[in-house]
This record gives C-alpha cells, structure tokens and sequence, in this order.
C-alpha cells in the first residue's frame, strides 16, 4: 500500500468515525424525543377531564344522562306537584332557575329533591 492510499485510508476511516458519532448522536436525540413523546401521550391520556371524555365518547356522554336523568325527573315531579304545571315547563322552571344561579341543572334537581325529602311535608306522611 502506497503513502497515498494510506492517508485517504487513514481520511476515510476518521470520516466514517465522524459520520458514526453523528448518528449515534441523533439517534439518541430520536429516542429521547419518543420518550418525552410517551410521557407526554400519557400525561394527556390521565389528564383528560371528564368533559372532553364525554365530549369523546357518545357511550360515556349516555352513561353521565342516565346517572342524572333520575334526579331531574324527580325535581320535575317536585316542582309538577308544587305548581300544578306540565313536565315540559317544570323543566323550563328548573333549566331557568339553573342558569339564572349559575349552577348545572342536576346540582339544583339535587338540592330540590334534598329538601323535598328532609322536609316535614316532601317525607313520608302518616296516616
């Protein structure tokens, strides 16, 4: 082997050594960046609020109506009975008094049926 050929030899081996170090480099730059990508997915998935699940999920959004339908259907009959009024405007009264104190309709046929249930009138009459 000639001088020549030794040297670019020699060049050659010491570009693929640069070339080696720069890619092990950016792969390792590739893992981390899917690590902090996992995290992050996982971060997101645990964090999720229960709104944008159901904002998800049509099954998740039927499940949350179902665990409130009951408590509302029992303020209307409430309010029915206090008022004298059809199911369809005990339901007006109650999403208007809902807007109007800021609260969610459930939490405020929660709260009607609380004390329909406490009071000496709304509990189970003797006879």
């Amino acid at each position: 082997m000639t001088s020549v050929d030794t040297d670019r030899a020699l060049l050659l081996s010491e570009r693929i050594a640069e070339a080696r170090s720069a890619l092990e480099e950016v792969i390792q730059r590739l893992e981390d960046s899917c690590s902090r990508l996992q995290l992050t997915r996982q971060q997101i998935r645990t964090g999720r609020s229960r709104r944008e699940l159901l904002y998800q999920s049509a099954y998740a959004r039927l499940e949350a109506r179902l665990e409130t339908m009951p408590v509302i259907e029992q303020a209307k009959g409430i309010v029915m009975a206090q008022t004298g009024c059809t199911a369809e405007q005990a339901f007006g009264m109650l999403r208007r008094a809902s807007q109007r104190s800021n609260i969610k309709v459930r939490d405020l046929a929660d709260d009607i049926v609380g004390r329909a249930a406490t009071s000496p009138q709304g509990g189970a009459r003797s006879a």
